[in-house]
């Protein structure tokens, strides 16, 4: 399968509608700590309007949920892919990616036929504090030779600059989060990544 090059990570449904107004095809919702029936609506709302838009909505972790509501793309963390059940997804038809951060991971990632694997974080990053060192370029190129066809994508404090680094070095596709949600002109930022990855 083919991914968008340009996968930004936003926290609700309102930011999805801002990105695609900005052009974006592949938007991941990344919802924490959000009561059942708010997530829903929120997951709701992101769907219809990526269905609008003809792009693709990835939903972060929520897969119940996202069977339930008629997604069909999810984002598995390792602790996610832990818990959820993979027949139930395979039955409705829903594709996934699968977060990786060293060979484990991504022995057991493989296993599960993902439709892409994700690496990170491949630089520093400061939206949340990783437990792994920064994986770097090199580890692109060596993850995309064991992942073969698969799409890989690059996440993890990544800028414009380092999301082309990222894609020269074998990466298919660039995940971001805080250089768009914290950048005081996210749609501008946002025309930047779609010009950095679409050339």
């Amino acid at each position: 399968m083919m991914l968008d090059r340009f996968y930004p990570v936003v926290p609700d449904a309102d930011w999805v509608e801002r990105l695609l107004a900005s052009g974006a095809k592949l938007i991941q919702l990344r919802i924490k700590d959000c009561p059942e029936p708010a997530l829903r609506a929120e997951i709701e709302q992101a769907r219809a309007t990526c269905m609008a838009a003809g792009a693709q909505l990835v939903i972060n972790d929520h897969w119940q949920v996202a069977i339930d509501t008629g997604c069909d793309f999810v984002h598995l963390g390792q602790e996610d892919l832990a818990e959820a059940d993979m027949g139930a997804l395979r039955r409705a038809g829903i594709r996934f990616g699968i977060s990786t951060h060293d060979h484990a991971e991504l022995d057991r990632a493989l296993i599960e036929s993902p439709d892409y694997v994700a690496l990170g974080p491949i630089y520093p990053t400061q939206l949340k504090k990783m437990p792994w060192a920064p994986q770097g370029l090199a580890r692109i190129a060596e993850w995309k030779r064991l992942v073969g066809a698969r799409p890989l994508v690059a996440i993890g404090g990544l800028t414009v600059a380092r999301a082309e680094l990222c894609l020269a070095a074998g990466a298919d596709c660039v995940a971001v989060v805080g250089d768009i949600v914290r950048h005081p002109d996210p749609a501008g930022q946002a025309g930047a990544w779609l010009a950095a990855t679409r050339l």
